[in-house]
């Protein structure tokens, strides 16, 4: 047995009992060891004695991404460097990257939530899995890679990219499992089927994350790649993926919550919402050592479920994220997300799963422009199939966000493909 398989399907009351006794102690220990959090409890009052349980978590500092850029880079580590074994940052494309530092302590736990979810998959060690998540600092190639020699199954890390060296693996090595990001999956999907290669992979399971993905995109990377596709959620600043995972139901993903305590708020008023409420999401990751973060603010928007799964546990569920806060587009104040947008095309079998949303401002006035591929089949020279397309995606992007926006179709594979996460918004207005 690879953990105490008891802990997912526990009373409630035995999992906030642990949760508890870890929130006591981790407390405690950013108190001690990092001056950030030693200052910001100072500040609202609290001591380390003052938090009994989970009860008190309410009550803490919330941590948000510019605290780990102010303190860029080992200013919100907790143990000392000689216990730190890895480290692991984001692209830092929009300014410093995140940090983060893990102890041998943390990587086992890390192993284990990964196996944990991939099980949860159907995983076993008789499974031959691709992990072409990208390695190096980003968490997922390592994250899934350790998490399936702990499986016991057997893993190709051949990271992000080299989509014809990919599908070659994917034969000759019988593939049986797949673990990217969703964007990635159904390039791979279109490749496959572009070259014939249907019957000659053996895969039956994808493990798809690191970006927002619609049911309505689930349906058509299953459909291409012939298996069943499972959302894995995580983030950097928690531990990497592995933080929930969906069971055989598909009604949400169970998060594990003996490692990171999850809570929904107001992302406005930031008090703590009821279970089923839409909310921000934040994360505190109670039996982490190298860098515990407090009541972590992601950005990512969601619904907690606390009711017992079909599958038997009893950990919470998480509903697929709408999208993020931050990432959501205010359009002549309409509130606008990417996934909204998404699930109206993958609704259409006209279009491909590959979109852009330009946005733009003339004279203070927004514009939206969305850029469709079309699929193969039903691509035309003829001027009039084109326009009642449009005509008809106009409506029903229209009918759904409440806003009109201006469509325009693009050939079949013009949009440019990503081995890792999608671009899907390019927002012009501040240029």
């Amino acid at each position: 047995m690879i953990w105490d398989k008891d802990i997912e399907c526990a009373d409630r009351e035995i999992l906030r009992e642990i949760q508890s006794e870890r929130l006591v102690k981790m407390v405690k220990r950013v108190y001690d060891n990092v001056p950030f959090y030693h200052q910001k409890m100072k500040e609202k009052g609290i001591e380390p004695g003052d938090v009994k349980g989970v009860d008190q978590l309410k009550h803490l500092p919330f941590t948000v991404k510019t605290d780990l850029r102010d303190n860029y880079p080992f200013g919100l580590f907790s143990a000392p460097q000689s216990e730190i074994v890895r480290l692991h940052a984001s692209s830092g494309t929009t300014g410093k990257p995140i940090v983060a530092g893990y102890t041998r302590k943390d990587l086992e736990i890390w192993s284990e939530v990964i196996a944990r979810s991939l099980t949860m998959a159907g995983i076993t060690r008789h499974d031959i899995v691709q992990v072409a998540y990208g390695y190096g600092l980003f968490t997922g190639g390592l994250g899934v890679h350790y998490g399936v020699e702990k499986v016991g199954a057997s893993v190709i890390p051949i990271s992000g990219g080299n989509t014809m060296k990919q599908l070659q693996l994917m034969q000759d090595f019988g593939s049986t499992a797949i673990a990217c990001t969703p964007s990635y999956a159904a390039f791979l999907g279109e490749s496959i089927i572009k070259g014939g290669l249907r019957g000659k992979i053996k895969l039956k399971t994808g493990v798809f994350g690191a970006e927002p993905w619609t049911e309505e995109m689930r349906t058509q990377i299953q459909d291409m790649l012939g298996i069943k596709a499972y959302d894995i959620y995580g983030l950097t600043e928690v531990i990497g993926p592995g933080v929930s995972m969906e069971c055989e139901h598909q009604c949400g993903s169970h998060i594990f919550e003996d490692h990171f305590i999850p809570e929904i708020i107001d992302p406005k008023t930031l008090e703590v919402l009821p279970h089923g409420e839409l909310g921000e999401l934040v994360f505190t990751p109670v039996s982490k050592e190298g860098m515990p973060l407090l009541r972590y603010r992601t950005r990512d928007l969601t619904r907690l479920h606390v009711e017992k799964c079909a599958c038997g546990r009893t950990l919470i569920r998480m509903e697929k994220c709408l999208g993020r806060s931050d990432d959501m587009l205010i359009i002549r104040g309409v509130n606008v997300f990417p996934s909204q947008v998404e699930s109206v095309l993958l609704e259409m079998s006209e279009t491909s799963p590959h979109y852009q949303l330009i946005v733009t401002r003339d004279n203070n006035l927004d514009a939206l422009e969305i850029r469709v591929e079309i699929d193969d089949q039903f691509w035309s020279d003829e001027v009039k199939v084109l326009e009642a397309l449009k005509k008809r995606i106009s409506h029903n992007i229209s009918s759904v966000l409440g806003i009109s926006a201006t469509i325009k179709l693009v050939e079949p594979r013009s949009i440019e493909r990503s081995e890792g996460k999608a671009k899907r918004v390019i927002d012009n207005r501040h240029i």
